[in-house]
């Protein structure tokens, strides 16, 4: 490990869900997210009712309420042992490193991170449908919210939608062309295009390694992969690259 210098990390569900993060789920050919409603039974959210644009259009009151749901559910979560290993990383790497994550939570930012960026958006966001500014929001958002830039009623969850862009893609890719070492942790490896990084990442020369608690649809194109739970694989490996 002593010729890497510049490091991208991937994070995907698997790490937040140990932390008792909710993720989607398959059952029937259905995708669905379980989320708690006043502390009874979990109810279930399609996908396609509550994450895409055409959702949003056609039911705003439901994608509101969906996601108040899962930002309040934030505060009743912490950081697990793989946050706080990839934060020790962030404060303790000379090289240039990057986070990336496809987690919209803040346990990676509670834990400590820095150099990170979050590529499908964040639930303590709210952003302008308008106008595009961003403002930090933590509490319900009704639908009409007004935006504090523009002035329009148009504030929606700042979450990219299946269909959407990804966020800073261009940063991304940039830092994967000079990557030395991608690592992607927690991820399925089945949603693009956080699926074909490891492809490009190795392309321009870098090592990859996949740490996941079972093997990834992509777990092919790493040149090693360690199976586990996170939170003990993460810190392992961190005080391994550290030493």
């Amino acid at each position: 490990m002593r010729d890497i210098q510049n490091i991208v990390i991937l994070t995907g569900a698997g790490v937040s869900a140990e932390s008792g993060v909710p993720t989607f789920r398959s059952k029937g050919g259905v995708t669905y997210w379980d989320v708690y409603e006043n502390d009874l039974a979990p109810k279930c959210y399609r996908i396609e009712d509550v994450c895409t644009p055409e959702a949003l259009a056609a039911d705003p009151e439901l994608v509101h309420r969906f996601y108040d749901l899962r930002r309040a559910a934030l505060a009743t979560v912490e950081p697990n042992a793989a946050h706080h290993a990839l934060a020790r990383l962030d404060a303790a790497w000379e090289g240039e490193l990057l986070i990336v994550t496809q987690n919209v939570d803040d346990l990676h930012e509670r834990a400590g991170a820095t150099r990170m960026l979050h590529m499908h958006g964040e639930l303590l966001s709210a952003l302008c449908a308008v106008c595009g500014a961003r403002e930090p929001w933590s509490g319900a958002l009704p639908e009409g919210s007004v935006c504090g830039a523009c002035g329009a009623a148009a504030l929606r969850p700042d979450i990219v939608f299946f269909g959407e862009m990804p966020y800073q893609m261009e940063r991304i890719e940039a830092a994967l062309a000079k990557a030395d070492l991608f690592v992607s942790i927690g991820t399925s490896g089945a949603v693009y295009p956080a699926a074909g990084f490891v492809q490009t990442a190795a392309y321009h020369g870098a090592r990859t390694l996949e740490l996941n608690l079972d093997p990834s649809m992509g777990s092919v194109f790493f040149e090693e992969t360690r199976i586990g739970a996170a939170g003990v694989l993460v810190p392992a490996w961190v005080d391994e690259l550290l030493s």
